[in-house]
């Protein structure tokens, strides 16, 4: 091969590698887990989520991060944080902030778009939006939930799905809890027949699958009192609680129930009931948790007769799904209890096995996981299928116990394995990166991240009603 040739076919190789790593557009589309080859770009920071993304480092992601967001605190926040990791004393990261500020901020970040993935965690009255402008230019979306908090946002989602697979970008939202322990072993034994059983039908007064959570508006994050935007108490900006925190436990049910099956929104879900309740907030209260003196005139159309906010964070709905009954709850209480925090309960009801949790008093507040004989059901079986399928679990999860509990099974959970809340965000964009690696989504992700906002939305509908 002459020199001439040689040159000829390295310059093809460049252009063949050049088209394949990028877009029409200029984003980058082959990610092979290279250092810094990720480079994030965060749109409005205004939930602390989005720092969450941010508290430990990844070799795939450049330390250089370009924020846009309107002047204000919230971004001064945002960048607070991310410097608080910065200058902390145990394992500091080394972030490069560069924030951008000013009304055009979500145009400017297009125009300019210095980096290939957009974090989102913010107010969610325009996230929709914001989603859907990102993969419509060629930017991968790693968003925070609710992706959309009303009908004309599902629809704007919808569109956005499209216009990803279309511009081969990868939109997907942080499902934090899916990497909570209890949860992940209450689907693993969910899915061994011997133990589990079928899972019910069940009905509308007495679902086959459950799940209950209770938040506060005041609490501690990374050891620090929490500040929330004066917006987050307005349920057109930051969604109703029947679409926000809901996100998660009907995400968990589609993820545990029907484990990578695809959910076809349009004909496997029907929404039975739904109900909406507010939380009422008195000025100290809101003060205590915006740091704001004095509600904005955005809420006061919000105000009771005695001057208190009325906030729709609480809602409830059951819904047939793939034919089985599910009841979802949601309650936001403004600040827990002294030596408590949030709360989850869980149940799976099975032929042949009831896989419970529990995080309340008793379990001193920190999510545990039982194995409970059903009413009717055979305990002796029950006992001896555990018994026998539980070293396999235990190969999976080493260290793990199981324990007699009066006439039920308590699984021990080592400590390694309770890593907390704000550690999931990190695991959730390790799971992210390597699908940038992968080029796509596991095929059921997006039709069933469609489905998941559907339910929220229809319960929202059907509230909206009453």
């Amino acid at each position: 091969m002459s020199k001439n040739t040689r040159f000829i076919v390295s310059m093809l190789v460049v252009t063949f590698l050049f088209i394949t790593c990028t877009n029409e557009k200029g984003t980058q589309m082959t990610f092979t887990g290279a250092k810094g080859e990720v480079k994030l770009m965060t749109l409005d920071p205004g939930h602390f989520h989005a720092a969450l993304v941010q508290k430990v480092m990844y070799d795939q992601v450049s330390p250089v991060v370009h924020i846009y967001a309107p002047a204000g605190t919230d971004v001064d926040d945002h960048i607070n944080r991310i410097n608080g990791f910065n200058t902390r004393a145990e394992n500091p990261t080394t972030w490069n902030l560069i924030d951008y500020r000013g009304a055009d901020y979500p145009e400017k970040m297009i125009a300019e778009k210095p980096g290939n993935v957009m974090i989102t965690a913010g107010n969610n009255k325009k996230k929709s939006e914001y989603i859907k402008a990102a993969v419509d230019a060629g930017i991968n979306v790693l968003a925070d939930k609710p992706m959309c908090i009303n009908k004309a946002g599902f629809e704007l989602i919808k569109q956005a799905f499209a216009s990803a697979e279309e511009n081969d970008v990868l939109l997907y939202d942080i499902m934090t809890e899916r990497h909570e322990i209890t949860t992940i072993l209450q689907r693993e034994l969910s899915m061994i027949p011997d133990v589990f059983g079928e899972l019910e039908k069940g009905s509308p007064e007495n679902p086959a699958v459950t799940k209950e959570s209770v938040h506060h508006f005041f609490k501690y994050v990374s050891g620090n009192p929490i500040k929330r935007p004066g917006w987050y108490m307005d349920t057109t900006q930051q969604g109703e609680g029947i679409v926000d925190v809901t996100t998660h436990l009907v995400d968990l049910i589609q993820w545990e129930c029907f484990p990578e099956q695809i959910i076809h929104y349009d004909t496997e879900i029907e929404m039975l009931r739904a109900n909406r309740r507010p939380t009422v907030m008195s000025q100290a209260q809101y003060e205590k948790v915006t740091r704001l003196t004095e509600f904005p005139d955005y809420l006061k159309k919000n105000l009771n007769n005695k001057g208190e906010l009325l906030v729709y964070a609480n809602g409830e709905m059951i819904y047939k799904i793939k034919g089985v009954h599910a009841k979802v709850s949601v309650i936001w209480n403004f600040e827990a209890p002294e030596g408590t925090g949030d709360t989850h309960y869980s149940i799976m009801r099975g032929s042949k096995a009831n896989i419970v949790i529990r995080q309340g008093k008793e379990q001193n507040f920190k999510p545990e996981l039982y194995v409970e004989t059903p009413k009717g059901g055979n305990a002796k079986a029950m006992d001896l299928a555990l018994q026998n399928a539980f070293p396999a679990i235990q190969d999976k999860f080493p260290g793990i116990e199981l324990k007699k509990q009066n006439k039920n099974w308590h699984i021990f959970i080592p400590d390694k394995y309770r890593v907390g809340h704000e550690a999931h965000f990190g695991q959730v964009t390790e799971k992210y990166l390597q699908y940038l690696i992968d080029g796509k989504l596991p095929e059921w992700e997006v039709p069933n991240m469609i489905a998941k906002y559907y339910t929220n939305i229809s319960a929202l509908e059907l509230a909206l009603q009453k």
